[in-house]
């Protein structure tokens, strides 16, 4: 079977931690999570090799990003891949999600004039379909593979990105623990090896886990009431 357009992704399931591992089970896969847009990506031969990116709720906006347009002659046709959309801001060095969405607005002569400062990057993390090939009943480890291959065979390079990914305990905890003060980098998605796609559903195989951080700090005020309080003023602590 062929993967359609408007196609569901596989959603994940929001946790503190993985159940019995604090970050990383056996036969479980750790993705890093980037601030971005989810988007799948379709290169279908119907379309002549031109390529399609759809929303999570099924819009298209490739016209947004003409830079992903121009660099689809890398891809192969009947391909379907899962992602993330983000985006560089050059001026401040750094994946900004306020340029991400600047872009996602844009068309036209804004879109083109926008891709030039705040380039768009697809960060793969998952294979649908390849060479026209559907894969959704296979195990994601299966699937990773056959994305890693990709990526190799056609020695992709940016704007295509290979999502990282790690089966090391160590090397999660790492991510979760100093990555994500990187920006753009907000935490980890767990996924079970042996775990097929299911689209539109949200599974607890695919658990994401963003890094938060807590402090003391003192209620100075608030809005709203005690019971139900709306906004917070709140005094910190400094080392004087």
């Amino acid at each position: 079977m062929v993967l359609t357009l408007p196609f569901e992704p596989m959603l994940a399931q929001a946790a503190e931690y993985v159940p019995g591992s604090g970050v990383l089970a056996s036969g479980f896969a750790a993705e890093q999570k980037f601030d971005g847009h989810r988007a799948i990506l379709f290169t279908p031969a119907s379309s002549g090799g031109r390529l399609l990116l759809q929303t999570r709720r099924g819009s298209l906006v490739e016209d947004r990003f003409p830079d992903l347009v121009a660099a689809a002659e890398q891809l192969p046709e009947g391909l379907v891949l899962d992602g993330e959309l983000v985006v560089w801001d050059t001026a401040a060095g750094r994946l900004s999600f306020e340029a991400l969405q600047r872009r996602a607005a844009a068309r036209g002569r804004t879109a083109t004039a926008l891709a030039a400062k705040s380039p768009a990057f697809f960060i793969a993390f998952d294979a649908l379909q390849i060479d026209g090939i559907e894969l959704l009943a296979l195990a994601y480890a299966e699937r990773r593979r056959r994305l890693e291959v990709l990526f190799a065979a056609r020695a992709l390079t940016a704007p295509w990105t290979l999502c990282p990914m790690t089966t090391d305990p160590d090397e999660a905890r790492e991510w979760l623990e100093d990555w994500t003060d990187v920006s753009g980098v907000e935490g980890l998605v767990v996924k079970a090896m042996n775990q097929r796609y299911r689209p539109g559903v949200r599974d607890r195989a695919w658990t994401k886990i963003r890094r938060r951080d807590t402090t003391e700090a003192i209620i100075g005020a608030i809005t709203g009431t005690l019971t139900r309080p709306q906004l917070l003023i709140l005094g910190r602590h400094d080392p004087t």
